[in-house]
C-alpha cells in the first residue's frame, strides 16, 4: 500500500526519453508527452491547413497514432522530433487527393478567451495569411519553415526528419522566410 501511493505522487521525470519510455505502459506519463507537445503540434497543422477545426482533428490524429506506436519510440531524436515525423506524416495523408480550401470566415468566428474580438481577427486573418502563403512556396521551403517555427524544432532534428544537412535546412528556411516575406507584406498591411 505504501508503494502505491509513492507511485502516485512522485513527480514525472523531465527527461522526454524516460518518460517516453514510461508511457508505454502509464498513461499519466503519456498525458505530460501531451502536454508538453500538443501546442507545437497544433501550430504545426494550423499553419497548414490554416483551419481551426483540421488542425485540432489532425491534432488529435497524431497523438492517437503516437500512443499506439509509443513502444517504437526509440530515443534516437528527441521526442520533439519522433512527435514532429508523426504529424508531417498525418499532414500528408489528410491532402493526399485533396485541394486544400480554407474558408476566410472561420478565422473570424472562434475568440480566444483574454483577446479582444479585434486582435484575435486581426491574428487569425494573419494566420490565414501565412498558411495561404505556406501554400504557394516550394514545399521543402514551407514544410521546414513549419517545422521550426510552427513546430518549434532545432535545424538538426528537421535535418534528420527531412533527410538533409543542416546547411540544406538553414538554406531552406532563409529562402523560405524570404519567399514568405514577398507573398506576405502586401497583404498583411492591407489587412491590418
Amino acid at each position: 500500500m505504501t508503494t502505491l501511493m509513492a507511485t502516485k505522487t512522485e513527480s514525472p521525470p523531465t527527461n522526454e526519453i524516460e518518460l517516453a519510455r514510461e508511457a508505454v505502459a502509464n498513461v499519466d506519463a503519456f498525458t505530460e508527452l501531451y502536454h508538453r507537445h500538443s501546442a507545437r503540434v497544433y501550430r504545426y497543422h494550423m499553419a497548414h491547413t490554416g483551419n481551426v477545426k483540421d488542425a485540432e482533428d489532425l491534432t488529435s490524429q497524431t497523438f492517437i497514432a503516437a500512443l499506439e506506436g509509443i513502444r517504437s519510440f526509440r530515443g534516437a531524436s528527441s521526442f520533439a522530433a519522433w512527435i514532429m515525423g508523426i504529424a508531417a506524416k498525418k499532414r500528408l495523408m489528410f491532402f493526399r487527393g485533396r485541394k486544400p480550401e480554407v474558408p476566410l470566415e472561420a478565422a473570424l468566428h472562434i475568440p480566444s478567451p483574454g483577446v479582444p474580438p479585434d486582435k484575435e481577427a486581426s491574428r487569425r486573418l494573419q494566420m490565414e495569411t501565412v498558411s495561404r502563403a505556406l501554400r504557394q512556396i516550394s514545399a521543402d521551403r514551407a514544410e521546414a519553415i513549419a517545422l521550426s517555427f510552427f513546430g518549434g524544432l532545432t535545424n538538426a532534428e528537421i535535418s534528420r526528419l527531412l533527410n538533409k544537412s543542416e546547411a540544406a535546412v538553414k538554406m531552406l528556411i532563409s529562402r523560405g522566410v524570404q519567399d514568405l516575406r514577398e507573398r506576405t507584406s502586401h497583404e498583411l498591411e492591407v489587412e491590418l
